[in-house]
């Protein structure tokens, strides 16, 4: 059994910005991951973390603190980081008293953009965390894999400027559902950009090839240093939304770093397989989980 607490950590552009915390009903001081939630930073919300994984991070010992952030291209992607830096210190200062969480042990897991999102707290957060994991998640948003028109998506239907546009010109928001009419117009937007290779530029109105060094500062692959902190990667091999190319490039510089590191590639598997139907039921994503939790207990 675990208990549940949304926390409104922020309020920003006329938006209450949440958290949402699982863990057990005891007293204990536990360890504790802070999961971002994927999307393309333009989809999803703190409610994406299926219950299954929830039981099974509780179930090891560890709370769980969930957190939304605004969400683009309604804000820029300065705003995006913001918000998730202002999250990661809100639980380290005021989670030991709100839903007793020890801030030394802190175990960032993110999944899709969100793993990119993870890896930039490994230089970027204080105090670091212990472990960051990483799910079909990226090192570098510069790529021409992400800055280029995509073969994969211009297989499908052209979407044009004027469509990718028209559910994106509303106030500031927080968080979609991953269905629904709001879902399918907003990814009518991801799909544009990945057509024609804008995504890096959209959302953070820096041109990668125009502007290569503006990214310096968020951009994992270049920023890995001895102090970045161990690190795990989980992806699919048949990823075709985030080619399994990236988290072996952030591997080779973990390993340049001597910094420990771990890929579990996972045969015949595409982008997010662990939330398909099956779940945890599936022998291979339970195997995935538990060499997750065993990589953590080494360094949490």
């Amino acid at each position: 059994m675990f208990t549940r607490q949304t926390h409104v950590f922020k309020v920003a552009s006329d938006c209450e910005i949440k958290a949402e915390v699982f863990r057990s009903s005891d007293q204990a001081v536990r360890p504790v991951i802070f999961f971002l939630h994927g999307g393309a930073l333009i989809l999803g919300d703190r409610h994406t973390l299926p219950q299954e994984q929830v039981e099974k991070y509780v179930g090891a010992g560890y709370a769980i603190v969930s957190i939304d952030y605004r969400l683009a291209p309604e804000v820029n992607f300065e705003a995006v980081i913001e918000d998730i830096e202002d999250g990661y210190r809100w639980m380290v200062e005021k989670g030991p008293d709100l839903f007793r969480v020890d801030p030394r042990r802190i175990v960032v897991v993110g999944h899709s953009v969100g793993g990119f999102l993870a890896l930039l707290t490994g230089f970027r957060a204080n105090p670091r965390p212990k472990v960051v994991s990483s799910f079909h998640g990226y090192g570098d948003p510069t790529g021409d894999w992400l800055s280029r028109p995509s073969n994969y998506y211009n297989a499908q239907p052209a979407v044009s400027r004027e469509q990718a546009f028209h559910a994106m010109r509303g106030p500031v928001i927080t968080g979609t559902a991953f269905e629904g009419d709001e879902f399918d117009s907003r990814n009518q937007f991801y799909l544009y950009c990945r057509q024609h290779g804008l995504w890096p530029k959209e959302v953070t109105g820096h041109c990668p090839h125009e502007e290569p060094k503006w990214y310096d500062q968020y951009c994992p692959l270049r920023n890995v240093t001895k102090s970045f902190p161990p690190t795990i990667f989980v992806h699919g091999e048949e990823d075709f939304d985030v080619p399994i190319e990236q988290p072996r490039l952030m591997l080779k510089e973990l390993e340049r770093h001597g910094v420990p590191h771990e890929l579990v590639a996972v045969p015949g598997r595409g982008h997010s397989f662990d939330h398909e139907n099956k779940g945890m039921k599936d022998f291979v994503v339970a195997g995935v989980f538990e060499k997750l939790l065993a990589f953590a207990a080494k360094h949490v």
